[in-house]
């Protein structure tokens, strides 16, 4: 018997924010199967009917209009959650597409994940579900955590990284903190 492997990936697999969150949950779990010794039960999978859609790598200027128009080629879209800045209420480069369908959410990912939109390549993965809260990105600064470690230029995400930029305004403080100390002195 020849065994045949698939060369293809599957679409619907779990993301990999899904996966960290399940090994999480899963260790926690065997933590208290070791203390009770019962026999585990089969964790239903999420996204087998999954209809929503995580989109990322937006660019901070991408409109709502244009995410819609691209992803309305796949099927009829419920709702589009753009993911805002939680203390800015700014784009921040993600955004959620909930179709009325599994397979039109299937179809979306296979033919638009990967795609470019405003220069930008995105990536799309299946998402168990959009909730209240989960709009705002999860950085400390209220963006995504990513962008606050970047250490590039990249005009499509913001600019600078935040931590980039943080240290550009200390040292310009710290250069009119001086400058302002030789005021009036002979130089």
């Amino acid at each position: 018997m020849v065994m045949v492997r698939n060369t293809v990936d599957r679409l619907d697999k779990p993301s990999a924010y899904f996966n960290a969150a399940g090994k999480r949950r899963h260790q926690q779990h065997n933590r208290r199967d070791e203390e009770e010794d019962k026999p585990q039960e089969p964790i239903d999978d999420p996204l087998k009917d999954a209809t929503t859609l995580y989109v990322g790598n937006l660019s901070f200027y991408t409109t709502e209009e244009q995410v819609y128009e691209l992803f309305s080629k796949c099927g009829e879209i419920k709702r589009l959650i753009m993911g805002l800045d939680r203390f800015n209420k700014t784009p921040c480069g993600f955004c959620f597409v909930e179709y009325y369908t599994h397979q039109d959410a299937l179809d979306c990912m296979k033919y638009i994940g990967g795609t470019k939109l405003d220069e930008r390549i995105i990536r799309t993965d299946l998402d168990p579900g959009f909730e209240e809260g989960r709009q705002y990105g999860r950085g400390k600064s209220g963006g995504q955590v990513r962008d606050e470690y970047r250490e590039d230029y990249d005009e499509g995400r913001g600019g600078l990284g935040r931590a980039i930029q943080q240290e550009q305004r200390l040292r310009e403080t710290e250069r009119r903190d001086v400058d302002e100390g030789d005021y009036g002195r002979l130089k």
